[in-house]
């Protein structure tokens, strides 16, 4: 939208000039007050502009056509940070689309929208606070990535019951409006899994994820699955020559889980991804034909459970104690506005 700024001091009090292309759709928008003060604060607070005035200058052509005074943007009633906070998608052409932190809530909730209503709400802090970092970090936020995958509202719209669920999500992200999750007033990220063996994983490179007992997760319809794989689908898979002979041996070293087929090591998380397997506690069993994958839980096992979560919930729970029982090292902050 704008191209380019300065700040300028009249004598007594800073002056931001914006500047704007005419090949930008911006004549609908300086009708809306609202709308033209939210992106100008964002680009304020995305470009670390140093400005601490009220007065703001839209420029095209060298000409003044419209003067915002944040100091009253900043007092409207009603104020919804879901609404009025934007941030910058990259999509998978690369190309980068603005959207409001609604719509991105709404978009990644939807996924998750037959858990209970608290759980749901812990969902809602933890992808807030993502989106906060992100835009925090590099100004944008990958529409596929490690945490969630973005995908425009439209999307979705072919559920039946799209328009009850989504006025039940709205009212999710309302009650818990610019709420975040930090650790040592920094935001984390949103580690979330299904279910674990019973207890949270430790990673020596998040200090804020804590081993937690969830013994929940142990009667979780997932905690257990079995997979068979052939010695010539892993020959295949690894690109290595595998038999009945092979020796085939397992190592820990603090949070790493490494497998040596003969000569040849893998980290653990290579052969999840690469056999498809739902976690990367494995336990292996050798047969004639092929080998038995046993994997324990669904995930990595770190951050919040949402199996743990729900039985959290399903006894009086409330968001709060979820994120504090699989977080205990953060706290919980409140952003009231773009700037803050």
């Amino acid at each position: 939208m704008y191209y380019n700024y300065e700040v300028r001091n009249n004598g007594f009090e800073d002056i931001l000039y914006l500047y704007l292309t005419m090949k930008y759709e911006f004549s609908k928008e300086l009708t809306n007050s609202k709308d033209i003060g939210r992106r100008t604060k964002n680009f304020i607070q995305n470009n670390n502009i140093p400005f601490k005035g009220n007065k703001v200058y839209l420029i095209v052509d060298g000409i003044i056509v419209k003067v915002l005074d944040l100091s009253l943007e900043n007092n409207t009633t009603n104020y919804k940070l879901s609404n009025e906070y934007t941030i910058n998608i990259l999509l998978e052409d690369n190309s980068l689309c603005e959207i409001s932190l609604r719509e991105y809530l709404l978009s990644i909730l939807l996924s998750y929208q037959d858990n209970e209503i608290e759980v749901l709400k812990a969902l809602c802090i933890l992808f807030t606070t993502y989106a906060f970092k992100m835009m925090k970090d590099n100004n944008y936020l990958n529409s596929n990535n490690e945490f969630a995958s973005y995908k425009p509202l439209k999307y979705y719209k072919k559920l039946s019951n799209y328009n009850t669920i989504i006025e039940q999500l709205n009212n999710i992200i309302d009650s818990v409006n610019g709420i975040y999750i930090a650790y040592k007033d920094d935001y984390i990220l949103p580690f979330i899994h299904y279910s674990n063996n019973g207890k949270t994983k430790t990673n020596s490179k998040y200090p804020y994820l804590s081993a937690v007992k969830s013994l929940w997760d142990l009667s979780s319809p997932k905690y257990l699955e079995i997979t068979n794989i052939s010695y010539q689908e892993l020959s295949d898979k690894l690109k290595i020559n595998i038999n009945n002979n092979t020796n085939i041996e397992m190592y820990k070293k603090d949070s790493t889980i490494t497998i040596k087929f003969n000569d040849k090591i893998y980290n653990i998380e290579e052969i999840k991804e690469l056999f498809n397997l739902k976690s990367s506690e494995i336990y292996i069993l050798t047969y004639p034909n092929y080998l038995k994958f046993i994997t324990i839980g669904y995930g990595h096992s770190y951050g919040l459970s949402i199996y743990g979560a729900t039985e959290i919930a399903k006894n009086g729970g409330k968001y709060y104690d979820i994120l504090k029982y699989y977080f205990p090292k953060t706290n919980l902050y409140q952003k009231r506005n773009e700037l803050s």
